[in-house]
């Protein structure tokens, strides 16, 4: 029985080939606390060698619990963040220009994972959000042949808690919700002292009966 393009569907032969990726946070804006209770933040993720860096993409910030979408970027084959020597692949705006301002070797939407040339024990950089800055490290941990079907990329482990988004958000949040409180307690001791009064002015008509 053959399956979609061509490959094989039987059992016990390969449907194709899946990586094993560790996504490293490197960098990005969190303070030194959030650091000192997360030493080491990655996350474990499978995709299959026929699925693109779009989708390594959207696996990653699902992972990483992130909400606004921003510009990103892949680095293939550099020696680290931003080495001229390294192959971009962008999102295609103006004209596959990258973060660095340098024009991209590709496109996210139509590289897949296969065409990268990965081995076990590479690594490559992944840059999301060019204003903030979060900076990966992907570490190619393993190659195997797809035996089983399943949904991919997954995030298969989680080291770490992931960093707010955008931490000074976090913390007007924690503010706001500060501010409420004591809006509530100063309520309260109005109407304690409401309470009072109306005590005051019972009192003040049963001395005049």
């Amino acid at each position: 029985m053959k399956a979609r393009g061509g490959q094989s569907r039987a059992d016990g032969k390969s449907r194709g080939r899946v990586y094993e990726l560790e996504v490293c946070l490197l960098a990005g804006p969190v303070d030194e606390e959030f650091v000192e209770d997360n030493p080491v933040v990655s996350r474990t993720i499978r995709i299959r060698g026929t699925q693109t860096l779009e989708q390594l993409h959207d696996a990653i910030f699902k992972a990483f619990d992130r909400w606004d979408e921003h510009m990103y970027e892949f680095q293939v084959g550099g020696k680290g963040p931003m080495d001229r020597k390294a192959r971009r692949y962008t999102l295609g705006h103006e004209k596959g220009i990258s973060g660095g301002g340098e024009k991209g070797a590709g496109l996210v939407s139509r590289a897949a994972i296969d065409s990268l040339g990965l081995k076990v024990g590479d690594a490559f950089g992944y840059w999301f959000d060019f204003g903030d800055d979060w900076w990966h490290q992907i570490n190619v941990k393993a190659i195997q042949d797809e035996n089983s079907g399943g949904k991919y990329p997954r995030c298969t482990d989680k080291v770490g808690k992931s960093p707010p988004q955008y931490p000074d958000l976090d913390d007007e949040d924690e503010e706001d919700e500060d501010d409420e409180d004591e809006d509530d307690e100063f309520d309260d001791d109005d109407d304690e002292e409401d309470d009072d009064d109306d005590e005051e002015d019972e009192e003040s008509e049963d001395d005049r009966v």
